[in-house]
């Protein structure tokens, strides 16, 4: 599931409510669902097993490749008949990569916007990975590793899962990919049995539903990432929960850019922000090449502190039954009948 950074992050002044202020501040992973519209449900007089209208839902991310900032997992669902006329022909969702950030978060505050046809026929969610929380899966040590593939597919999971807790009924899903799409086609394809799997590369421009998922996890993670540094900036000020102020006047950039590794800005700014001891904040990843190289020269360039940590060692070999070792035991072996004294043979009776 790509995402290629964008030559230049420009504010959008619009901000979804994907964006939980209080949780991306804290470093903390979570999801945001839309309300699910009711034309998608069941009538409310309707049997137990009634089903409401068959939905496409579509799948893709944002932000997996940078060091700043979280990743961002969106979805994307309307019913079948709807994805092509209301999706690309009306609106014009297309690959978020290739729409300026403008039109993005105009196509946002539409499906946000409760009098629109978007808002009433399609419903979405984000899953935010926090850069902490990837940072902590990916440095677990030895076997418990849980790597960044993991972690998306676990998240994809999830957000499929969440619709179908909230009643919508799934019948197609379209996945964007970046990995071996058969692999990934038949691991979800066992988890959701029912429901009829693509996953491709370039989804994102195949289908409209994934088009339309790749602008909700792109806008998400654009607002995420601004939040972010208003909260980092001396005298900026953190994006809240429904804000839609636009950004202060001749602001047009964030002074460490798009996050990405390859971007100047970005590693300008982890070399000018990196506390001595502790790095940085929740919005960098300390698992990526950029953050650890930069922590483990830090200290031979007079810019941070090492810090030896002392080995674990298991010196202590002794065993609960060595507390209860008589002579005897010695002689014979009898380590077990030796626990509540010396054993007793037959002579004694």
């Amino acid at each position: 599931m790509g995402d290629s950074q964008q030559p230049e992050y420009v504010t959008s002044g619009f901000v979804p409510p994907s964006i939980h202020s209080a949780a991306l501040l804290a470093g903390d992973t979570y999801s945001h669902f839309s309300p699910v519209p009711p034309s998608l449900l069941p009538p409310s007089d309707a049997g137990p097993d009634a089903a409401g209208p068959p939905c496409a839902l579509g799948v893709d991310e944002a932000g997996r490749g940078p060091v700043l900032g979280p990743m961002v997992y969106g979805v994307f669902y309307l019913p079948l008949p709807l994805s092509d006329p209301l999706l690309r022909d009306t609106h014009h969702f297309d690959d978020s990569k290739v729409l300026t950030p403008v039109v993005r978060s105009a196509l946002m505050q539409t499906l946000c916007t409760p009098d629109s046809n978007l808002h009433s026929s399609c419903g979405w969610a984000v899953a935010s990975l926090s850069a902490r929380d990837i940072g902590a899966g990916m440095l677990r040590p030895g076997v418990s590793v849980y790597n960044l593939n993991a972690q998306a597919m676990d998240a994809t999971v999830e957000l499929i899962k969440g619709v179908y807790a909230r009643g919508v009924n799934v019948r197609e899903i379209y996945v964007d990919t970046i990995g071996q799409p058969a692999a990934y086609q038949a691991k979800l394809e066992r988890v959701f049995p029912t429901a009829k799997i693509t996953v491709a590369k370039k989804a994102d421009s195949l289908y409209p539903c994934v088009s339309a998922a790749s602008v909700c996890a792109k806008v998400t993670r654009d607002a995420a990432l601004e939040t972010l540094w208003r909260a980092r900036n001396k005298g900026g000020r953190a994006i809240q929960e429904g804000d839609e102020a636009a950004p202060e006047q001749g602001e047009k950039t964030m002074a460490w850019g798009s996050g990405y590794p390859s971007d100047g800005r970005c590693v300008s700014w982890l070399k000018g922000n990196m506390h001595p001891v502790f790095g940085w904040g929740p919005e960098c990843r300390f698992s990526w090449g950029t953050a650890k190289d930069m922590i483990e020269a830090a200290p031979t360039k007079g810019g941070g502190v090492k810090v030896e940590w002392p080995v674990d060692e298991d010196t202590d070999t002794h065993r609960m039954t060595d507390f209860f070792v008589s002579r005897d035991q010695e002689k014979d072996g009898d380590e077990l009948g030796t626990w509540f004294g010396t054993p007793a043979g037959l002579e004694a009776f």
